[in-house]
């Protein structure tokens, strides 16, 4: 068994446990929930609109958790590229709504959520140019209209079903700048009543951002590795404040 602690792992590493031996579960383990990989939105039984995410984030995520004494839920897009984390206890979703239902049926309420999932932000309206009773679009079909509508939020409703977990969001950024970003991040902290953002993307730029609701500045993370150790650590000290 290869194995890092959150305290040892590398800083510019991006790796994954290839075989653990899982702890043995105990009553005083928080339950720490990770979400992603993509989502998608059926266009028929056989094409989707969906975004790019490889989940490589959320397996390092959970992972990191896992070693530092976290029994890790991780609900992962099912079509995610990367490896699943192996020591934790993984739920596929499809689409938002699938993820939606999942996060009702969890028997245990988790102590911190990081909600890292690429989900749709548009679903598909009925197609112009289709059959009604055709469950596939013809390929010899001349032309479609696609109609995109917005889809319901998810991370707005966890503070909802979790009234009492640290709750960490994710935004993706690509117009505007740095500024400009972390600012919508802090709107997105305020619109879901979450305690903390995870900031990346073009408009950021390298590494990532995390925003926190009760502090002014911002603290820069270089990579995916270094992010899941803060996180990890960040959570445990929240948890342990009286």
């Amino acid at each position: 068994v290869h194995w890092y602690s959150p305290t040892t792992m590398p800083a510019a590493c991006h790796l994954r446990v290839e075989r653990c031996v899982p702890k043995v579960k105990t009553p005083d383990m928080p339950i720490a929930l990770v979400t992603c990989g993509p989502a998608h939105e059926p266009i028929d039984v056989v094409r989707r609109i969906t975004n790019h995410s490889t989940g490589e984030l959320g397996a390092v995520l959970s992972e990191t958790l896992q070693a530092s004494g976290f029994d890790v839920v991780c609900l992962r897009g099912e079509s995610v590229p990367h490896p699943p984390p192996p020591c934790a206890r993984v739920i596929a979703f499809s689409t938002n709504g699938s993820l939606a239902e999942a996060l009702e049926d969890l028997p245990d309420l988790p102590a911190v959520v990081f909600h890292a999932a690429a989900l749709a932000d548009f679903h598909v309206a009925p197609v112009l140019g289709q059959t009604p009773t055709d469950a596939k679009i013809s390929s010899d079909t001349a032309e479609l209209v696609l109609t995109l509508r917005p889809a319901k939020k998810i991370l707005p409703q966890l503070r909802g079903l979790f009234p009492e977990a640290l709750i960490v969001g994710w935004k993706y950024e690509v117009d505007g700048d740095t500024v400009e970003s972390l600012g919508r991040a802090r709107s997105q902290i305020t619109r879901a009543r979450t305690d903390a953002c995870v900031l990346n993307g073009p408009a950021y730029g390298p590494g990532f951002g995390f925003v926190e609701a009760d502090r002014d500045e911002p603290l820069h993370l270089a990579d995916k590795a270094s992010l899941a150790r803060h996180l990890t650590d960040w959570a445990k000290e929240k948890l342990i404040r009286p």
